[in-house]
């Protein structure tokens, strides 16, 4: 099967998009004839030589679409020019007589990008698409405003109603991804032929698995994120005001920025400093002993599009108390963790409470909702498993595609 693969940065040296991106893009490459359309950056090392086992088409991305690294980030103001770039590479290939099955617009993630594919009469995909999550209203008060280019989201709704570059791109493509289910809510303006959930992220290999000794009225409660409000720590200190009868149960953070001042102030205000450990940022390696020494992952992040230090815990085996909101309500099901109902910031922590508690009374509980998060993981997460269930969807809509074009000249 030829793929023609296109995204604006795959890089395995990079963070972000780029790096997730080249994960794809290197277990693809292992199953179908791939050839992958993107930048090259200045300083970072050539695509090609990453992926050994695909056609890498390059071309320099611009100097001046970085020179503020969060804008180019968020918005990719380079994005029209590497369209451009895609749309002329692919005309002449198809002069010459190439022939692609699959098209497949992997990146950017957000939703607000036109893409090239849709001047071509090659089947496309594109996404997992992801992002344009509102904060509860609940909770708006206590989430600092955005910056002017964030709160530019706020355009999406509008051009997914009438920009008709953006709406033919989904109307034409033949499946539109998203990281998860609510993504179909967020473009239900636009009539697609096809929506299918694919979570972006994956992980390279399970954990070693940890004995963990259990002990009744004893949790070792695990946080690891950015210090921002939306990633739920705040709440789980609330939570631990709850459990005072339950000395046992204690909290370490990993992470760093301005929410984290937040949290120590209010853990002092409510009486439960003492049992908590703000370590700040810390080393991957750090953090990888501490999803091995904790007893649970508590993540109740409440505008959380996908979810990647989900899978961090679950391939340690470590039960999950989440939002029952954006990717981890996916991520996440009654078998493999705990999803809290998104309220108020009163009621969300109490109920978060009521779920610590269970963990911490019920030995059978937690060691099968462990059990269940790192099977879970292994299933769906692993890159080789991801690539094979991305190509059986290729073939699929390669099949239909190939089966319509025979019934329309029929």
């Amino acid at each position: 099967m030829n793929v023609v693969l296109i995204a604006p940065n795959i890089d395995a040296t990079d963070v972000g998009e780029a790096f997730v991106a080249h994960k794809w893009a290197e277990a693809l490459s292992q199953l179908v004839n791939l050839t992958v359309l993107t930048f090259h950056r200045d300083g970072r090392p050539d695509p090609a030589g990453q992926l050994p086992h695909a056609r890498v088409v390059s071309w320099p991305e611009p100097g001046w679409a970085r020179r503020n690294e969060r804008f180019n980030a968020m918005l990719k103001p380079a994005w029209p020019v590497f369209s451009r770039h895609v749309r002329t590479w692919l005309s002449a290939a198809i002069s010459r007589g190439e022939r692609f099955h699959i098209a497949h617009q992997l990146m950017p993630q957000a939703a607000r990008y036109a893409t090239p594919l849709r001047h071509f009469d090659i089947p496309y995909l594109i996404g997992p698409l992801g992002g344009a999550l509102e904060t509860p209203a609940a909770f708006r008060d206590e989430v600092a405003s955005a910056p002017l280019f964030t709160r530019l989201r706020a355009l999406d709704a509008y051009r997914f109603l009438h920009d008709p570059w953006l709406r033919a791109s989904y109307m034409k493509a033949d499946c539109v991804l998203g990281v998860a289910p609510y993504m179909r809510d967020v473009l239900a303006d636009i009539p697609m032929r096809r929506f299918e959930p694919v979570l972006e992220l994956g992980i390279d290999e399970l954990a070693p698995q940890t004995p963990r000794l259990y002990e009744p009225g004893r949790c070792r409660l695990l946080h690891v994120g950015r210090g921002v409000r939306t990633k739920g720590l705040r709440d789980v200190v609330r939570a631990l005001c709850h459990l005072r009868d339950l000395p046992g149960v204690t909290l370490t953070s990993a992470g760093s920025g301005e929410e984290i001042a937040i949290c120590r102030a209010e853990a002092e205000r409510l009486g439960v400093s003492e049992r908590i450990t703000f370590l700040g940022q810390v080393a991957r390696h750090e953090v990888e002993a501490l999803y091995a020494s904790h007893d649970a992952f508590c993540f109740p992040s409440f505008r959380e599009p996908a979810g990647g230090v989900l899978y961090e815990a679950m391939r340690h085996g470590l039960p999950v108390i989440t939002a029952a909101r954006g990717g981890p309500d996916w991520i996440i099901d009654d078998r493999s963790g705990m999803r809290i109902p998104v309220t108020d910031p009163v009621r969300f922590p109490a109920d978060i409470a009521t779920a610590v508690r269970q963990l911490a009374g019920n030995k059978a509980l937690h060691n099968r909702l462990g059990q269940a998060a790192r099977a879970k993981v292994s299933q769906e997460g692993l890159w080789p498993n991801k690539a094979m269930r991305m190509v059986a969807l290729y073939e699929e809509i390669q099949e239909y595609a190939d089966r319509a074009r025979f019934d329309t000249k029929g």
